[in-house]
Order: structure tokens, then sequence, then C-alpha cells
């Protein structure tokens, strides 16, 4: 193709879906199994509109980051969309007292009109050649539903039943409140049945009140080899100074900067010694453009870059890093299917049994990130739509 395609439109649509038998948990909303509730959810897509009939298209993000791109959007029309670089560091500057929101999910889209500019999938651009991603389940927080995740035994029942679906590891998001005793029976029950047979990992998503009762479950996660403590502080997982402190009592590695963004920021942490795997995620960091840096980066210091959930630009992106070692699968829960919306038209699967028998997903292999969304689904269920052009 001759031509180079110029952003003559950004269109964000808005629709709405249903998860069923789950809740908000009653003190920060994030979902919970209970029977019988129903939660609406509202979802968004990205779409960049060129002038040589290529659109790039995202779904993902957060609502805020839909929000934000109306600071932007005007000013990416009538540019080249494969200036990524140039777009990504203007981006940065202009969004720079919004905590670059929106940066992210628009770099995603360029990379999908680069993709099928080139016609090729997003991963080769970037020289990857990775084809399998190894996985680990991610649970679902716990519940007090019998059935659900709602004791030790019952995360241990899991564990062993993702063990036998074929995963190679798994990871504890435990209760929001409960007493440490309980967080750290997790931890041991977990360890005892299927300690040594998978990688165990615990994310506590920052719901640890003290430094003391953090430092008690990293032991308990000493006790039984884990791979990885992530996220334990209220702090909301940005404190250097406590990180760097925790791991200097523990020996279980520690897995940060969920909560921190972009490239800079994260860089600081690493050479702050405040963790020991570094967390990244393409709608936070910059897209892929700013995930890449940050992995490249992490490489330098010899840290592995370990990427936040699920989606077909992770896939693209684990293809391309040589530090990283899981694809994260989830949330899964015994009783629910993964929190998901039925969006793609094509094969693509997220879900508790997407995975082979050896416990990986493949990577899309068609242009750009390779998926096909399905649009009569989506405006269906449309609640709003804007387009900048």
């Amino acid at each position: 193709m001759n031509s180079k395609p110029t952003i003559t439109a950004i269109e964000i649509v808005q629709w709405q879906s249903e998860l069923r038998d789950v809740q908000p948990e009653p003190t920060i909303g994030i979902p919970q199994y209970s029977p019988g509730s129903v939660i609406t959810r509202t979802n968004h897509a990205l779409r960049v509109h060129t002038d040589v009939g290529i659109t790039g298209e995202y779904i993902g993000g957060s609502a805020l980051d839909y929000t934000a791109i109306a600071g932007f959007a005007r000013v990416l029309l009538g540019r080249n969309a494969l200036h990524r670089e140039n777009i990504y560091n203007d981006l940065k500057q202009a969004m720079r007292q919004s905590g670059r929101m929106g940066t992210g999910v628009m770099d995603i889209a360029l990379w999908d009109v680069a993709g099928k500019y080139h016609d090729a999938p997003v991963y080769e651009l970037l020289g990857g050649s990775q084809k399998k991603l190894p996985c680990y389940a991610s649970t679902y927080v716990g519940d007090s539903v019998p059935g659900g995740l709602n004791s030790a035994e019952a995360y241990a029942d899991f564990a062993e039943y993702c063990l036998d679906l074929g995963y190679p590891a798994f990871k504890i998001h435990g209760w929001q409140s409960a007493p440490i005793q309980e967080q750290i029976a997790i931890v041991e029950e977990v360890g005892k049945r299927v300690g040594g047979k998978m990688d165990l990992m615990l994310d506590p998503f920052c719901a640890i009140n003290t430094f003391g009762d953090a430092l008690k479950l990293g032991r308990a996660c000493d006790e039984y080899n884990y791979f990885w403590y992530e996220d334990p502080f209220k702090d909301g997982g940005v404190s250097m100074h406590a990180h760097r402190k925790l791991r200097q009592m523990l020996k279980t590695p520690i897995l940060q900067l969920e909560h921190v963004r972009g490239l800079e920021s994260h860089v600081d942490f690493i050479e702050a010694e405040a963790t020991d795997f570094v967390r990244a995620d393409p709608d936070y960091d910059g897209g892929i453009t700013g995930t890449m840096k940050i992995a490249h980066a992490a490489e330098g210091f010899g840290l592995d870059v370990e990427l936040h959930v699920a989606g077909p630009d992770r896939r693209h992106l684990m293809a391309s890093m040589r530090n990283t070692n899981y694809y994260e699968m989830g949330l899964l829960h015994p009783k629910l299917p993964l929190i998901n919306t039925p969006e793609f038209k094509c094969d693509y699967r997220d879900a508790m049994d997407a995975i082979d028998e050896n416990g990986c997903v493949n990577i899309p292999e068609a242009p750009g990130l390779g998926v096909q969304y399905d649009w009569d689904f989506i405006k269906a269920r449309e609640t709003d739509r804007v387009v900048y052009n």
C-alpha cells in the first residue's frame, strides 16, 4: 500500500452487558461471587478511522480512559497513524496532568492500524516469534458463599482443579476483609496441596492494613516457596520505601507496579530496589509502545515483566518479550465463567478452558491485533457513541 494512513476520525462506542451471579464487593466494588445477583457493566470500544480504508480497533481499558480521549482526540486528526512513537510522546506530554489516561488504548488501536496496513500480526511487527504462552489461573476475590471461594480448603480444591486442567501456575486473590490468620490459611492450604506441582502467586490486591500483617503473610509465602507476592499494602502499591523494606525481610520475590504509571516511574521503582518482578499494563502504561519500553528497560536491569490481565494485545506483547513468564488467565472461579463479554466474532477466547493440554494459549495470527469484533452484538447493546472528525 503506497499511501500512508492519515487519521480522519476517532470513534468511541459505549455499550452494556450483564454479569450474572456476581455483585460488587461492598467496600471497594470489585466483582464477587453472589448467586442470583446481576451487575450491568458499561463497556467501551475505540475505532481509529483512516483515509486508506483501514480502521484500528480496540476494546478494553476503563471508562476514565475514554473520558480522557476528549482531551486529545482532535489533535490526532490529520496525523499519520503510523507515527506511533511521535504520538506516544506527544500524548504523554499532553496528558501529563491527567495520569496519561486514554493514551494507552489509543496506542493499541494505532498498532492495530499498523498491522492491518502491513498485513501482519502485531507480534511480527514487534519482532516476536513465540507461539505458545504458558498461563496462570488467576482467581476471583474470596466470598462467603457455599461452593464458592469461601475457605482455604475451597481455594485449594480450585487450585487442584486448575492443575488437572493443565495450568502450570495459580494466583490467589483472597478476601478484601478477613483476619490475617484466615488469609495466611489460604496460602498454607494451597501450598500443602499443590506446592511443588504449580508455581504459586499471592495477590492481596492492596487489602492488607499493616506492615506487620503483610510481613506475616509474606513469611507464609516463604514457607511454601511462592513464585511471587504482589500488591500487599493499602498504600495502593505505590510506596517504594515500604516495598523495599518488605523485600529485605522476605525471600519470596515481590511483584509491583500495576498501579504506578509509565516508563519513567517504573524505572524509578526498579532502581530503588522496591520490586523483583515488574508489572506492566498496556491500558495504563502507554499502550503497546509504552509497555515494550518498560520490558526493554526491565531487561536491562535483569528483571522479568509480567503483564496484567488477558487480551489479544497482551498476547502479542508477551510473544515479543524475552523477559516474561506467564499469561494471566482471569478472573476465574469454580462457579463462574471468566469475566468477559462475547464481543469477539472470531474464535478468540479467554476462558478457564481456553488453554491447551500444556496450559498454553496461542497468538492471534491475523493482521493487526488479529481479532474480529462483533459489531452487530455491540450495536444491539449500544448506549452512546461519540465521533471526533
